[in-house]
C-alpha cells in the first residue's frame, strides 16, 4: 500500500447507502474496510471483491456496532490489516415506522442502541484509533432528514437520529485539536432496502415513493449516489475545514 492511500471504514456497507458510500470511496483512491452484521457475510464478500476489482485495497469485517467489543476489534482489524484508519463512516442504522402510541418502550430502546449507542461506540473508537496515529481524521456519521425535521409515525427514529446529530457536534468540539473533523450526512427519503421496508405506512412502495417525490422540489426520491457523492466530498482533502456541520441531501423538501 502507498504511503499515501487513505484508508476508510464503512459500517452498515452491505446495502444501500453503505453500498454506495464503499464503491464511491474506492473510486476516490480509498482502501475500503466494510462492515455489517454476520447475516450480510456473503454481501460483504462480494462487495469486498468489487471493491478489489477496482484495483483498491479490501477486507470485510463482521461486527454488531451496538457492540464494544466488536468495534473495538473491528477497528484493530482494519488498521492492522489495511495499515491505517483515515475516514470513518459510521453508516449502521436501522429504522421503524409507526404511530407514537403504538410504540413500545424496546421499540424505543431498540433505535437508540443501534443508531444511539452504535454511533457513540463507533466514534469512540475510531477517534482512540486516529489519535494513536497522530495524522488526523474524518468520522462521518449517518443522521436522516427526520434527525432535523421530526416526522409522523417516526418518533423514535427521529429522535435517535437528532441525538446523532448532537453526539457529532460534541465530538467535532472535543477532537478538533487532534486534527479530527466530525461531521453528519441527513438524508432525505432515498430509494434503499430501509426506505422500502416502512412503505406499509403508505399502502405501497410505489404509493409511498409518490408521495414523497411530491414534498420536495426535484419531485423524485434520493438515490444512493447522491448521498454517496457528498460523503465523498466530507472524506476529501477540500473538506479539511468542515466541522461539526449536518448536511441534508433532500431535494429542497427542507431548507436550513
Amino acid at each position: 500500500m502507498s504511503a499515501l492511500t487513505r484508508v476508510a471504514l464503512v459500517t452498515g456497507a452491505a446495502q444501500g447507502i453503505g453500498r454506495a458510500i464503499s464503491l464511491r470511496l474506492a473510486k476516490d483512491g480509498f482502501n475500503v474496510a466494510v462492515s455489517d452484521l454476520p447475516r450480510s457475510r456473503s454481501k460483504l464478500e462480494s462487495l469486498t471483491q468489487e471493491i478489489q476489482e477496482k484495483g483498491r485495497q479490501s477486507t470485510w469485517v463482521l461486527a454488531d456496532v451496538t457492540s464494544e467489543p466488536d468495534v473495538k476489534s473491528m477497528v484493530e482489524k482494519v488498521a492492522g490489516d489495511l495499515g491505517s484508519l483515515d475516514v470513518f463512516v459510521a453508516n449502521a442504522g436501522i429504522c421503524k415506522a409507526q404511530s407514537f402510541l403504538d410504540t413500545s418502550v424496546d421499540d424505543w430502546e431498540n433505535l437508540f442502541r443501534v443508531n444511539g449507542r452504535g454511533a457513540f461506540i463507533s466514534y469512540k473508537y475510531a477517534a482512540q484509533q486516529m489519535i494513536a496515529q497522530g495524522k488526523g481524521g474524518r468520522i462521518i456519521g449517518a443522521s436522516s432528514l427526520a434527525g432535523k425535521l421530526a416526522e409522523p409515525f417516526l418518533s423514535a427514529y427521529s429522535a435517535s437520529k437528532f441525538a446523532v446529530r448532537g453526539l457529532s457536534q460534541a465530538a467535532a468540539l472535543e477532537l478538533g485539536q487532534y486534527g479530527i473533523t466530525v461531521n453528519v450526512y441527513a438524508p432525505g427519503p432515498t430509494d434503499t432496502p430501509m426506505f422500502e421496508g416502512i412503505a406499509s405506512i403508505a399502502g405501497s412502495k410505489d404509493q409511498l415513493y409518490a408521495l414523497e417525490a411530491k414534498k420536495n422540489a426535484l419531485n423524485r426520491v434520493g438515490h444512493v449516489d447522491d448521498i454517496a457523492g457528498l460523503v465523498s466530498y466530507l472524506a476529501s482533502p477540500d473538506a479539511s475545514w468542515i466541522t461539526g456541520q449536518s448536511f441534508s441531501p433532500n431535494g429542497g423538501r427542507h431548507c436550513d
